[in-house]
C-alpha cells in the first residue's frame, strides 16, 4: 500500500511542473486524495465488503468530484490531473504510469453484464473530456485526445482523435485510417464521402478539357461570344 502511494506521489511530481514537493502533492492534490481512498475501497471490495466499498466511493466522490468504481483495478503511478468530472466504471483497468486528465470517462456503453469498461495500457494519457467506452483495450504507450470518443480497440504506439476517435498516428508517424497494424476498419462514411470528391475533382478535370479544346485558338474562354 505504501509503495504504491510513493508511486502516485512520484508520478504527480514527475508528471506535474507545477508540482513542488511530495508534501505539497500529499496535501493538495484531489487526484491523489481520490486513487488513496479507491484504494481503500477497493480493498473492502475484494473482500465483500461491497456495501462500505460502495459507501467509501461516494465519499470518494463527494470529496474530490473523481468518481472511481470500486471494482475498478488501477495499477502503480496514475496521475489523476485536477480530475473534476472524472468517471471510471467498475469493469475498468488501468496499467502503470498512465495518465488521466479532469472530465475522462472509461465507462460502458449499455446494461450489458460482465466485462463492460474499457482496458487501458501501460503509459496511457488520456486528454480532457475525452470517453472510451465498451470493452476495448488501448494499448501501451498511446495517447487520446480531448475531447476524443472512442468506440473501437486502439494498437500501441498510436494517437487517437476525434469523434468517433481514429488513429491519425502511430509509432510517431501519420498514418491512414485503413493502414494501421491491428486492422482498425474504414469508416464507410468517410470512404464514400472521399470517393465521391474523386469522381466530382475527375469531371471538373475532363469538363475543363473539353471547355479548351472548343475555344477557338487565340481567344479567350471566358469570352462569351464562344460558349457553346
Amino acid at each position: 500500500m505504501f509503495q504504491r502511494l510513493r508511486s502516485d506521489i512520484q508520478a504527480a511530481l514527475d508528471r506535474d511542473p507545477a508540482a513542488r514537493s511530495w508534501i505539497e502533492v500529499l496535501l493538495l492534490y484531489p487526484g491523489l486524495h481520490a486513487i488513496i481512498l479507491h484504494r481503500v475501497a477497493h480493498w473492502l471490495w475484494r473482500r465483500k465488503l461491497r456495501l462500505m466499498a460502495r459507501l467509501l466511493s461516494q465519499v470518494n466522490r463527494a470529496i474530490t468530484g473523481i468518481e472511481i468504481h470500486p471494482g475498478a483495478r488501477i495499477g502503480r503511478g496514475l496521475f489523476i490531473d485536477h480530475g473534476m468530472g472524472t468517471v471510471i466504471g467498475e469493469t475498468a483497468e488501468i496499467g502503470d504510469s498512465c495518465t488521466l486528465y479532469q472530465g475522462v470517462t472509461l465507462g460502458g456503453t449499455g446494461k450489458e453484464h460482465g466485462k463492460r469498461h474499457p482496458t487501458l495500457g501501460n503509459n496511457v494519457v488520456v486528454g480532457v473530456g475525452a470517453s472510451v467506452l465498451g470493452s476495448i483495450a488501448i494499448g501501451d504507450n498511446c495517447l487520446i485526445g480531448a475531447g476524443a470518443v472512442v468506440l473501437r480497440p486502439v494498437p500501441a504506439n498510436c494517437t487517437a482523435v476525434g469523434v468517433p476517435a481514429k488513429v491519425v498516428r502511430e509509432n510517431g508517424q501519420p498514418v491512414r485510417a485503413d493502414s494501421i497494424s491491428g486492422g482498425t476498419p474504414v469508416d464507410p462514411c468517410e470512404q464514400c464521402m472521399g470517393e465521391i470528391n474523386a469522381r466530382f475533382e475527375a469531371l471538373e478535370r475532363r469538363l475543363a478539357e473539353l471547355l479548351r479544346n472548343r475555344a477557338p485558338a487565340g481567344v479567350a474562354d471566358n469570352d462569351p461570344a464562344t460558349r457553346p
